[in-house]
């Protein structure tokens, strides 16, 4: 038992940085959840503050707009749930089909590359191409008669433009997923397919898809907790007063309640509410995981 743990130590020596760090940044601020049932005031502390019990909550849910934040961070993040599934699967089928491994490299590297860029710097483009004046998109519309549309200022076309938007930079990350996973498919079936008359189309149908359907399954289900993350980053660069009917979301309406207004307390609610919901839908994707395609954490 001893010289197993010595052989070991290496390993668990490896591990130590990244529990330091975990245990800094993500527990220890777990105390601050004390705020969500006080009237924080800063002069006495989080520890030493006024309790309120479930004020903070009853406060948040009269809020006039948490109904539309809670239905925007649903529908916004399902339709990014979709588009993210859909999108890499179609893109790997067909990336799957190229012949030329330099030209599949290729494009791998190019869709691959917006993942490693902030929405800080992305939002300061898409802001210059999508301008109702001078962006290169309405730019093009216009030359086919079509009045320019505020994509980034009209609360219809702005959840459509941060889906569209998020599901072009991460695309790219799922379509070498499902790539990793067409490797795996034993050549054989699609030989046997061939020689039953089976053509490239019909083979995608039959062995490829069916192939997949385990990993689609699996993404799709782990994705759903991430149900209330509709993508702070993004939003919060994009976003503007003119779309907060439909593009509010809960991370945005934390920001706003407990840095802008400093009321801690009801912030920290909020926060409380969308973590209580998220570890309740991670627990569920994770059984749903190990009942649809036996997938275990251990």
């Amino acid at each position: 038992m001893r010289r197993k743990t010595i052989r070991e130590l290496p390993f668990h020596l490896m591990i130590l940085p990244g529990f330091l760090l975990v245990l800094i940044y993500s527990y220890v601020p777990m105390a601050g959840i004390v705020m969500a049932f006080e009237r924080l005031v800063p002069s006495k502390g989080m520890f030493m503050s006024p309790w309120v019990g479930w004020k903070n909550f009853e406060y948040m849910l009269r809020l006039p707009g948490t109904l539309d934040v809670l239905r925007n961070t649903f529908v916004i993040a399902g339709m990014k749930m979709v588009a993210g599934i859909v999108v890499p699967v179609t893109f790997a089928l067909l990336l799957n089909e190229a012949r030329q491994r330099l030209f599949r490299r290729s494009i791998q590297t190019i869709i691959y590359f917006p993942h490693f860029l902030s929405w800080i710097i992305l939002s300061g483009i898409l802001i210059d191409i999508l301008s109702p004046s001078t962006g290169i998109v309405n730019g093009m519309l216009g030359l086919v008669k079509i009045p320019p549309v505020y994509f980034l200022g009209d609360s219809r076309w702005f959840p459509f433009t941060l889906v569209l938007t998020d599901t072009w930079k991460e695309f790219g990350y799922g379509t070498i997923v499902y790539l990793a996973a067409l490797t795996g498919i034993n050549p054989a079936l699609y030989e046997a397919a061939s020689m039953d008359g089976a053509g490239r189309l019909r083979q995608t149908v039959s062995v490829t898809l069916p192939a997949l359907l385990p990993m689609i399954v699996l993404m799709s289900v782990l994705s759903l907790g991430n149900i209330l993350n509709a993508g702070f980053e993004q939003v919060f660069n994009l976003y503007s007063p003119q779309v907060y009917k439909t593009g509010d979301i809960i991370d945005t309406l934390v920001f706003r309640i407990g840095l802008e207004n400093a009321n801690y307390g009801v912030a920290t609610a909020v926060g409380l509410f969308k973590s209580v919901v998220s570890f309740v839908m991670v627990g569920l994707s994770y059984l749903l995981a190990y009942r649809l395609t036996d997938y275990r954490i251990f």
